[in-house]
This record gives structure tokens, sequence and C-alpha cells, in this order.
């Protein structure tokens, strides 16, 4: 019963599916945090307490303060086995080469960090050359600068640019400088390293040292401490894992529909045949263990080899996810036991799932099936699957609604894709339905010359809904993914450029250029109005999470609300922000002016402000305001992300100037990139699945159809008349597919502008991608055409005999 010829597609289906399962899940665990390079001969990382921060979000951990990390540093360094415990300190210091911040296109997070000359023995990093820094102004660097000992350099920091003398060259990145000189740059430390003496066991001593910590922190050992990877580098992991979730996730989904609608094709198709094993006695359930038998077999045979594609294609995989910035440079491949199992299980269970509405069809079948010869579909479909596709319309309405009131762009995408799966899902069960009358609507031509051919072409449309509907279904999907995910980009792209550009009144902004962000020498210089950045932590114990983690901006009151056009307060003034002790918060706190907000600056020390103003919570692009003084005070090394001028002005070393739109629009680039190509992928994997799907179920259809296709030739049509028609067929079923799947896109498209709307506070246009459409349309109609017009061409290259087989349906 188990035809090579029709199980191809399934076959190659759940072969892609799995093999994209399979990498994914492999490329999934071997995502695990790395130990950061400079840290990696402590085999004791004792870690400042973390900030109740979401996944997300990738902020530091609230550090100690200098007395709170000294009194740590004497009683760790006291433990047995311990030979040092050494203080991490990081800030902010980049090398100028030829008068240009060097590095910056590593993407390498340490490769414009600095850091005291003894956290060099918790990487390993060697001297190749000269000797360490022992007072203010001297410096190591790494090797690859290309510098020599003895030579002048100059350090972008915080404060400017600063003049050192490299006195020794080490063979890592980053530079390191006298502890000193460190502690005054970075007060607060957030990571102490252990050194042992050879052979101390480090679970031993990391038990010793719990109980030296207590609540003040973390104690890590081994892989625990990828904890500590570079924030840039952790971010960039965590995206990687959505993408890598989302392909395995859509993979999965594409699989089962395709498979599903392959099967269903296939049952359609063997009605006679099925027909025939009930008349010589086989039930219903024997019939439907016979199509699940088959089902098995594809799907263990497929899973196998789609098993070992997954995996041979895994290492070239991960390389390009760091060439394309979805993981860390750090990212390496490890080949794990669960992503086999996982694999080896997906291939029969997708099967499974596919066929079995196929299945309980196919013991619908009745005895007299056997002796019918024409094709005219008898049955509609019946109400449990109407009321199957209703809900399915249903759910997906009801999270378009959920998409339209998120409140965070990255919820509203989740629904939006979840509500189209279900939408797609609906309108491909209640596709028999829908086919007759958009067959009536678009009204082929009966009358004019040529008609005859439209008119049978309607006319099979009309009579073979399910057929049409199966032939469809793998459009639709592809097209609704397609549209939807583009659509989704683009408008979402466009909406929060033109929000964050209204926002602005300015003509210029002052941004980096080849560094992390502006110095103040470099703010000085452009005479504008800047924001400087800093993460504090809210320890109040009636906030909720603990360490909560908030992004105060350092301001001049009046310039920010000058340049603040969205800038709405409700009470208190922005006035008084100024002094040590003042800081401006946001309605959603619920405080009122006087009222206390203590907070945890960079340094680690606490520091009690008093509320002066409280403002909307869409008036800052961050969470509150201080005076400008009060962040450089606290956190030495923090950088100005943003000036606003009113003329243009010759932007200083490390900066470049622009104008508001292109500010705005290259505010999240590299994000955007990012999302742009995994919208890419998404499209790949939908289109690639459709393509698979329309190709083989035309090609069955073809070979389905020789008998009837002869028949209107013994009518007198030419070669050229049934080709036309067989083309006309693949177009219509193309277009239905195509006006479903762009029906169910709309419909998430408007729900995800209806949420932009809300978040920005403005209206929002729908960023319509006509070329994805135009694309994803054309290569469908292309491969419909050529999967039928061919194996029609081959078969009619004889002309007939004249024996009537069949009745055309």
């Amino acid at each position: 019963m188990l035809s090579i010829r029709r199980s191809t597609s399934a076959f190659v289906a759940v072969a892609i599916g799995v093999a994209l399962v399979a990498a994914a899940t492999l490329l999934l665990a071997s995502g695990r945090p790395q130990v950061p390079d400079r840290l990696a001969r402590a085999a004791v990382v004792v870690q400042s307490p973390e900030a109740g921060a979401s996944a997300d979000q990738f902020v530091p951990s609230r550090p100690w303060s200098a007395s709170t990390a000294a009194g740590l540093v004497g009683r760790l360094a006291g433990l047995p086995g311990v030979v040092a415990a050494v203080p991490d300190r990081t800030f902010y210091a980049q090398p100028l080469v030829d008068g240009r911040p060097s590095a910056a296109d590593t993407g390498r997070e340490d490769a414009y960090q600095g850091h005291g000359w003894s956290s060099a023995q918790l990487g390993g990093l060697r001297l190749t050359a000269g000797e360490p820094p022992g007072r203010p102004g001297e410096v190591v660097v790494d090797s690859a600068l290309g510098l020599r000992t003895g030579a002048p350099v100059t350090l972008l920091t915080a404060a400017g640019p600063e003049a050192y003398t490299v006195t020794g060259l080490v063979d890592g990145p980053g530079v390191h400088v006298a502890d000193e000189v460190a502690a005054a740059l970075a007060p607060g430390v957030r990571a102490i390293g252990l050194v042992l003496a050879p052979g101390v066991d480090p679970d031993r001593v990391a038990t010793t040292a719990r109980g030296v910590v207590g609540g003040d922190g973390r104690v890590l050992t081994g892989d625990a401490r990828g904890a500590l990877e570079p924030r840039n580098d952790a971010r960039t992991r965590w995206i990687g894992m959505q993408v890598l979730t989302a392909t395995a996730a859509l993979a999965g989904f594409v699989t089962v529909f395709v498979v599903s609608s392959t099967f269903a094709f296939t049952v359609a198709q063997r009605r006679r045949e099925l027909g025939l094993l009930r008349a010589v006695g086989a039930t219903g359930r024997q019939v439907r263990r016979m199509v699940y038998a088959e089902a098995l077999v594809v799907g263990v045979s497929a899973g196998l080899v789609g098993l070992l594609v997954g995996a041979a294609l895994t290492p070239v995989l991960g390389r390009l996810l760091v060439d394309f910035g979805y993981e860390p440079a750090t990212f390496r491949v490890h080949y794990a036991p669960w992503p086999v199992a996982v694999s080896l299980a997906a291939g029969p269970v997708i099967a499974l799932l596919a066929v079995w509405s196929a299945s309980r069809r196919a013991a619908r079948v009745r005895p007299l099936e056997a002796l019918r010869e024409a094709s005219i579909e008898q049955r509609p479909i019946g109400r449990a699957r109407i009321a199957a596709g209703a809900l399915l319309v249903a759910a997906g309405i009801a999270l378009s609604v959920g998409t339209a009131t998120a409140d965070e762009a990255r919820v509203a995408a989740s629904y939006a894709l979840y509500a189209v799966m279900a939408l797609v899902a609906g309108a491909t069960v209640l596709a028999p339905v829908v086919v007759g009358p958009v067959v009536r609507l678009l009204r082929f031509p009966v009358r004019r010359p040529g008609g005859a051919i439209g008119m049978l072409v309607r006319g099979g449309a009309l009579t073979a809904t399910r057929r049409t509907a199966s032939i469809a279904a793998p459009v639709l999907l592809t097209v609704a993914f397609a549209v939807l995910v583009s659509g989704m980009v683009r408008t979402t792209t466009a909406a929060y450029a033109a929000g964050r550009a209204d926002n602005v009144n300015a003509g210029w902004i002052v941004v980096p250029d080849r560094a992390p962000g502006l110095s103040e020498a470099a703010v000085a210089a452009t005479g504008g109005t800047a924001l400087l950045p800093t993460t504090v932590f809210r320890t109040d114990p009636g906030t909720l999470p603990e360490n909560r983690p908030l992004t105060a901006l350092g301001v001049d009151p009046a310039g920010f609300a000058a340049a603040n056009r969205v800038l709405t307060v409700v009470a208190g003034s922005l006035d008084d922000l100024r002094g040590d002790d003042t800081v401006v918060v946001t309605a959603s706190t619920n405080l009122r002016p006087s009222e206390p907000y203590p907070v945890v600056f960079a340094d680690g020390t606490v520091v009690s402000l008093r509320v002066v103003a409280v403002v909307t919570d869409n008036s800052l692009p961050g969470n509150l305001l201080v005076p400008r003084a009060v962040v450089r005070a606290h956190d030495p090394s923090a950088l100005t992300s943003t000036v606003y001028v009113r003329d243009r002005i010759a932007p200083p070393v490390g900066a470049r100037i622009v104008d508001v739109a292109t500010w705005a629009a290259e505010a999240d680039a590299a994000e955007d990139r990012l999302v742009w190509l995994f919208t890419l992928l998404l499209i790949g994997v939908s289109a690639g699945y459709g393509a698979i799907a329309v190709a083989n179920t035309l090609l069955l259809a073809a070979a389905g159809r020789v008998a009837d296709l002869r028949l209107i030739r013994l009518a007198g049509a030419t070669r050229r008349q049934v080709l036309w028609l067989v083309t006309a067929e693949s177009a219509l079923v193309v277009l239905i597919g195509a006006l479903l799947g762009g029906a169910v896109a709309f419909v998430g498209l408007l729900s995800i502008r209806a949420g932009l709307a809300e978040q920005v506070g403005a209206s929002v246009d729908l960023v319509v991608p006509w070329s994805v459409i135009a694309g994803v349309v054309g290569l469908c109609l292309l491969l419909a055409v050529l999967a039928s017009v061919l194996p029609t061409w081959r078969s009619l290259r004889h002309r007939p005999a004249r024996t009537p087989v069949g009745v055309v349906g």
C-alpha cells in the first residue's frame, strides 16, 4: 500500500523539519554562557548580588561598595587554600590608534575595557614584553595593537583623552593600569576572583566562601562562572536562543501542516483503493491503522535522515550564527544527548500528528467508493471539522486582540505569530467551504474566446473543493507567514523610528563613533544637552523584585525639558532637580514629591534621594532623572549616549553628528539588522516548505488526472489547450491560497498596528511588504505551473486511443 511516489513529499518535509529541529536543539544545547577569559584562571569567583531583572534585560549585578569589597577580599584571602583574592574592577578605557578609537570593529566588549593589573592573574595573562604598571600614567596594552614598550599612547576614558606610557605588552585584549588608578575609576566591585594553590579542591573552598559571603553575593565554580560573561555576549546569546527556538517551533508547525496536507490529498486520491479494501472486509479501524503505519514508516526513516543531516550541518550553522551576530565569538558547538533524543522522537511524532485527520477520513471511505469512477466529491466537510475550524479562527481572533492590547512589543510579536498559526490552521480546515465562494467571486471567463478553458477550470474547482483546498493550503501558509513576518518587522521599525524622532526637539544629534559612548571632554566640546545613563538599583523593601535595576539619566533639567517634546510633569517641578539628593520619577512609581527614593549607585553606595517631580511614564527614555553631576560622582566610568544640539558642529574625537531622522533610524540599527535576517530566515523556512508541498501536491494531482486530460484530448482539445487548462488551474489554486493567506496576515498586521499605536501614542502607518508578497506568490506560481505542466506535457506526447477512460472531475 505504501507508494514511494506518494510518500516522497512527506518524507522530504519530515526530513527537513527534523534536520532543522536537530540543528536548532544542538545549537541551543551548545549555547551555554562561557566563562570570561579574564576570569578563566580563577577557580572560584564571588559575584555581587544579582539584579532582580528579567531574562532579556542583561544588567550588571548590584555592586559592592569599596569598603564592603575590601572587607570581603580580606576575609576571602584568609581562607585555607586561597593564594590570592583579587577584586575585578572594570572601567571604560580605549586606546587611540592614529587618532581614532581602536578595536571598535571587533564586537568584543573586553576590547575597550580597563582593569587593575592584579586582575591579569585571574585570566592568566602573560607579559610578552616590558613590566607591569606601577603608578598613575602607566599602562599595559594588548600586543596586537602594534605598540612598543616606552611608547606614548592616548586612552579614551570617560573623562576624555588621557596620555599614558606603555610599560608592557600582554597576550590578550583590554588595558591594565595600576591598581590604585583602577580603584579610582571603578570604585564599585562586582566580582572577586580566588586564585587557589595547586591541588586545592575548588568546591571545598567554595563551600567555605559561602559561609563568609552569606546572602551578600554568590559563589561560583566551574561552568557556573559563565554568569559573569560580558553583557553584550549574554545579550547576543539570548537573541540566538530566541532565533533557534522560533525556527524549531516554526519548522515543527510547518512540517505538521505540510505533511498533513500531503496525506489528506493522498487519501483523497486513494478513495477507490480504500473502497476496495472496505469491500473485501477491512474495517474502518484497520484502514486507520494502515494509514498510521505508513506515516510511522515515513516518520522514522525521515527522522533518522533528518537527524544525520542536521548533526552534520550544525557546525556550519554555528559559524554562520557567529558571523551574522546571533552568537558571540566565544560560541562553540557541542553535541549533547538530549537534542539527539528529541530529534529521533520528532520524526514519528510529527508524522503521526500530521496523519491524524487523514486517517479518520480514510476510515470513513465506504465500500461503494470502489465502484465509483468519477472523482467528483460527494460529501461535504462534516460538522466536527466546521466546529474545529471555527474554534481555531476564534482563537486566532482572540490572540489578535491580545496583540493589539499588549504592553510590550516582544509580547505583541509572540501573540501575532500564534494568532497567524491559529488562523492559518482554521483557514485550512475551512478552506473547502471557502473555495466555492472565492471561485465564484473571481468569475473566470466562459463566453469569450478561450472561455471553454475557463469553464473547465471553474467547474473543476467547484466540484473538487477538497482537492483545490489541499493544493492551496501550502500557498496559504507560505503567503501568510511571509506577509505577516515581513510586514510586522517593517511596520514596527518604521513606527518606533517615527515615534523616536517626534519625541526629540533638536536640529542635530551627536552620537558615539567607534566607541561605546561619549566622554566628558566630547560632551563639553559640543555645548549641547547630554544624556548620561547609568544603572542604579532600587533596594527599598517595599519594591519588587529585590535589587530592581533602573536606568537613571544624568541631565541638565532645563536643557532636557527643551529637547524632550513629550515631557509632561504631573507633580512637583523639574527646576528643583539640583544638588546631590534629588530625583524625578515616573507616575508608575506611585510616589509624590518630597518622598524618599533610596537607590544603590554604580560605586555601591546607598543614597536616599528625594522626589522633586513626577512625570508621565512615556516622558523619559529611562526610568528616572538625576542631576548629571550625581551620576558622574557615583559612576566615574559612565559614558554619554546622546547629545542634542541646535546647529551642525564639527564632532569631537570618538563622535559623529547626524540629523534627527538618521539618529532615529540608527538607534536600533544593529538590532533591526538581526531582526530582518531572522525575518528572512523564517520566510525561507515557510517558503521552502511551501515550495515542496506545492510541487509535490500538483505532481500527484497531475499523475492522477492523466485519464481525464486524455479524455479532453479525445473531445477535440489540442495539446496546447490542455496545457493552458492545467496552467490556469494552477494559477487559480495559487490565487486562492494567496488571497486566503493575505487575509490571514492582514488580520495579524492590523492588530499589530493597533498595538503599536497604543505604545507610541500616535497613529502608525501599516507597511505592506509588496515586494515580499510578489516574490513569494511568484515563486509559488512558478513552481505550481512547472509541477503541473511538465508531467501533463509528458503524458500527452502521444495521441491517445479513442477509448474513453474515466469521467472528467
